[in-house]
């Protein structure tokens, strides 16, 4: 009978306390400025540095024979979004932006291809 009673306690004193939780999607919730989203490009030299610093593999670079960078691409299944190649972008190239809804059906669409480089 005692557990009973600790039970209906409980349930009455969160019955009026405000909730935690969020009607997601209709409201988001808003995101701190050091959040690691989807990274985008703009301007990059092709110098590498962002590939040869990436744990997991997942920048990789196309280049002509004279070294001039084709197109470079982000595949989001492999990223794991700790930004290294933010912070040691000698150009600051790539940001991390606060695009998280990145589900998808078509795995296709998880791999960001980039054309040229800053001075195409």
């Amino acid at each position: 009978m005692k557990a009973l009673f600790e039970g209906l306690f409980t349930v009455f004193k969160h019955l009026f306390m405000k909730p935690v939780t969020q009607e997601y999607p209709e409201k988001k919730r808003e995101l701190p400025d050091s959040f690691r989203g989807k990274p985008q490009v703009n301007g990059c030299i092709g110098c590498g540095i962002c590939q040869k610093v990436c744990p997991s593999g997942a920048i990789s670079f196309t280049k002509t024979m004279d070294g001039k960078v084709i197109s470079y691409s982000f595949n989001l299944e492999k990223c794991i979004f700790c930004g290294n190649c933010m912070y040691y972008c000698p150009k600051s190239a790539i940001c991390m932006t606060k695009d998280y809804e990145l589900a998808t059906e078509n795995k296709d669409d998880l791999k960001l291809q980039y054309k040229g480089g800053a001075d195409d």
